[in-house]
């Protein structure tokens, strides 16, 4: 497959998984089931097209794919915390904006 789907892949399932993540936090619980199954295939899709690009631009595994990896591993498992906890959503809402800014300020910097 060219690069090109593999970048819109990865980005429409990042963005698919945050959109479903934060309408987790404000719906209602009757709606747990579908919402936890579309961030659920929007992350494995979001995971697998972003090593699909690590392999396709030959980057191997830097530390900044690392810091990702932890960011994709800590959102996936907001939107269930959010249906669990509705007391915490503010922080939580605060949790998932930084981790998505850690994550795509790692894209464009690769410090490291």
């Amino acid at each position: 497959m060219s690069l090109s789907f593999y970048y819109i892949l990865h980005v429409s399932s990042v963005l698919t998984l945050a959109a479903f993540t934060f309408y987790a936090f404000a719906a209602p619980p009757e709606t747990r089931k579908r919402v936890m199954i579309i961030t659920g295939v929007a992350s494995l899709l979001a995971l697998l097209g972003g090593f699909a690009l690590l392999g396709k631009l030959h980057y191997g595994f830097p530390g900044w794919a690392i810091v990702k990896l932890v960011c994709w591993f800590l959102f996936s498992g907001l939107a269930g915390m959010g249906y669990r906890k509705r007391g915490a959503i503010g922080v939580l809402s605060v949790v998932g904006i930084a981790l998505l800014v850690v994550a795509v300020t790692m894209v464009y910097t690769k410090p490291f």
